[in-house]
């Protein structure tokens, strides 16, 4: 009875955070590709994929960063960009596949490997991407590595706790590039 308690609470724990994250707009990761185009204009009908740099580029705007900004960001910079040659540009931006916005899961999790975020996700959310924790994995030992500029930074998230409804603030939102390492 008591693992059907902690599998129960598990699973409110993972919808009760897709709901919280829900309404947070998606931002733009590197290698996310984006469909870019003008109303009225054929010329000016593109596909792009944000390079590494964050960067894309488009004719008569030039490149502009589009990393870590939203989609409606990107439209309203394209927008004032164009207006310089074209009167009143309706500019539409929609994001045709998410390529960039990953996060990496190593140990013992029955499936290791890179995972595509379409959604904001917490640590609990990608673990049970992963196929959830082998029976030999340390639940308190789990750690998150996060690059932050130059410095990485190292973020513990305590699984057996959280699973008791405990030290819940340990089931951080993921950020594209995070690596989770269960020992």
């Amino acid at each position: 009875m008591n693992k059907l308690a902690n599998m129960v609470l598990l699973m409110v724990t993972l919808m009760m955070g897709s709901f919280v994250h829900a309404s947070e707009p998606y931002t733009l990761n590197a290698g996310d590709i984006l469909s870019i185009s003008v109303w009225n204009e054929d010329a000016l009908q593109k596909e792009v994929v944000v390079l590494p740099d964050g960067t894309i580029s488009f004719p008569l705007a030039g490149q502009l960063n589009a990393k870590d900004k939203t989609v409606l960001q990107v439209e309203t910079e394209l927008k004032e960009k164009l207006s310089e040659y074209i009167s009143d540009p309706v500019v539409n931006v929609t994001v045709n596949q998410v390529s960039g916005n990953t996060v990496h899961i190593l140990g013992k999790v029955l499936r290791p490997g890179s995972f595509g975020m379409s959604q904001p996700l917490d640590a609990m959310q990608a673990l049970s991407l992963a196929g959830g924790l082998t029976t030999y994995a340390k639940e308190n030992d789990i750690i998150i590595l996060r690059r932050d500029g130059m410095k990485q930074q190292i973020i513990p998230v305590l699984y057996a706790n959280i699973k008791q409804g405990k030290s819940l603030e340990s089931n951080v939102l993921l950020q594209s590039g995070d690596v989770i390492i269960i020992p």
